[in-house]
């Protein structure tokens, strides 16, 4: 079974006249958009001409767009295989913005990728794998906008000014959700603009988000995909219009784009989900939705405070060794004073009340089908 590594060497044989663009071209370009092109591709500002794959990968200092993330090997095979390849190589790129605010909890990276005939596609960077990351996903939980969904508004709107014609818009976790925000709260010119946005394994919106955008505008050109045991995309999702598609990962790393099944140029879809984890989606964006912004922002900050005394710098890490990390947490938990104590495990009681009573529903539910099948 192929991920996208296989997939940019087998399809790399065919340009995008040959075979169009499709939902694993763009997640190649949102899993390409992690790496750190900051050294070669112009910025916003500079009104440079764009740089393309293969001129980068012919750079001395290539490696340097590998620097400090993770899947560094998968990375270097992905860059290598897309700038020896028909497909990508040539495929040129510009404006590229990397912002990273810690005081404000923010990290923001976004680039254009020119793909030829017209074809441009703006890919928004999602988080990386360490234990900030991750709490940046769960931010997205609060009521509020966070600071980089404004700039990825404030990105989508210069960029568009900055080309001709229609776009794509796309990226992987939190990356997906910024590429829907901004099309759903640009300009009404530049939404009109937009061919598709592709949100991969991103998280949703809370209602009051999506009802201030336009999000009914763009319903119809957002495409999301989510592996079958995703956590991270679905956060606040509440509508049935998303692919379920497979993994060769187990539990958070199905959120890793290199598990991701590809068959015949395509990602492979999911059959026969559980209604388990469907209780519990449903169940964990009940509660979401049921606590203040006051109560979000104790929830994950504690979380967050306690989970980083594990010492595990990313979320494989904690997985890795679960037993030792949980130990190193249950001292951290200790160390919570009694009120905020006494709020997260209120909190969190609320949490199973919540998926005991969906249980309960969908038993009753159950026995009243079971019932009506067998008077018949």
């Amino acid at each position: 079974m192929e991920n996208i590594i296989d997939y940019v060497k087998s399809w790399g044989k065919y340009s995008l006249q040959e075979k169009p663009f499709n939902e694993v071209d763009s997640l190649v370009l949102c899993q390409l958009v992690y790496l750190d092109f900051g050294k070669f591709v112009p910025g916003m500002e500079k009104q440079c001409g764009p740089v393309s794959i293969g001129a980068i990968y012919a750079h001395p200092d290539r490696d340097k767009i590998l620097d400090d993330y993770w899947y560094r090997e998968n990375n270097r095979e992905l860059f290598a295989s897309a700038a020896g390849s028909v497909r990508f190589g040539s495929m040129k790129m510009n404006y590229y913005v990397n912002i990273i605010d810690e005081e404000l909890e923010t990290q923001f990276s976004a680039m254009t990728y020119f793909l030829g005939d017209k074809i441009v596609y703006m890919a928004y960077r999602g988080t990386d794998a360490t234990i900030i990351g991750w709490k940046e996903d769960l931010n997205l939980a609060f009521s509020k906008p966070l600071k980089a969904q404004y700039l990825a508004v404030e990105y989508m709107e210069k960029a568009a000014g900055c080309i001709s014609g229609s776009f794509y818009a796309g990226g992987h976790s939190k990356g997906g959700n910024l590429a829907v925000y901004a099309a759903m709260n640009c300009g009404e010119d530049t939404r009109a603009r937009i061919l598709k946005v592709f949100n991969n394994d991103g998280p949703g919106f809370r209602p009051e988000i999506r009802e201030q955008g336009n999000f009914q505008a763009i319903e119809e050109r957002v495409v999301k995909f989510i592996p079958r045991s995703s956590l991270v995309g679905m956060i606040l999702e509440d509508h049935s219009d998303y692919e379920i598609i497979e993994s060769k990962g187990i539990g958070l790393f199905q959120h890793n784009t290199y598990s991701w099944k590809i068959e015949e140029g395509s990602l492979m879809r999911a059959q026969n989900m559980t209604g388990s984890k469907i209780r519990r989606d449903a169940a964990l964006n009940e509660w979401i939705l049921s606590l203040s912004e006051e109560e979000t922002h104790l929830f994950v900050d504690t979380l967050y405070e306690v989970v980083s005394a594990s010492e595990a710098s990313n979320v494989f890490e904690f997985g890795a060794d679960f037993k030792k990390c949980l130990q190193s947490v249950a001292l951290a938990a200790k160390e919570v004073d009694g009120d905020t104590k006494k709020a997260i495990l209120k909190m969190i009681r609320s949490l199973f009340e919540i998926l005991l009573e969906n249980l309960k529903i969908s038993e009753n539910f159950n026995k009243v089908v079971d019932r009506r099948g067998k008077s018949r």
